[in-house]
């Protein structure tokens, strides 16, 4: 009779670490989806103009947008533009260093981007920009 030893017969432990890769690759997709939806968009969505010189690394305050039709939106909310001087005087005295960006679709009129402006300098707000795409896109 044949006596069988019992320390042959034991399997070696292993660590599988496909799962653990499936897992990791799962915990990534999901804080990279969570993280764009963490971003602050504060102007209605339009075509902007493509530039060269534009610059990626602007921080806002608040965002006045021009629609192709004219319409005129502060942080997303559709305001007239009797109303635009007196809420950036508003959020001006509570940020004195307020940066106000101007998003204006390309195909919004020149004289309605003057007058907003216009209106942003005689609110007292001397730091402005203009929101572009970049040329390349």
């Amino acid at each position: 009779m044949k006596i069988r030893s019992f320390t042959k017969t034991h399997k070696k432990a292993r660590i599988e670490i496909i799962p653990m890769i499936d897992t990791m690759f799962f915990l990534l997709v999901f804080f990279m989806i969570a993280t764009l939806s963490m971003t602050i968009m504060r102007g209605v969505p339009v075509n902007l103009p493509k530039s060269e010189t534009g610059k990626n690394d602007i921080k806002d305050n608040a965002s006045i947008t021009v629609s192709k039709d004219g319409k005129l939106y502060y942080d997303k909310r559709e305001i007239q533009i009797n109303e635009l001087r007196s809420l950036l005087k508003r959020d001006a005295a509570v940020n004195p260093d307020m940066l106000v960006i101007l998003n204006a679709d390309e195909d919004a009129t020149h004289g309605k981007v003057v007058e907003l402006i216009d209106e942003v300098k005689l609110a007292g707000i001397s730091r402005f920009a203009i929101a572009t795409k970049p040329k390349n896109q």
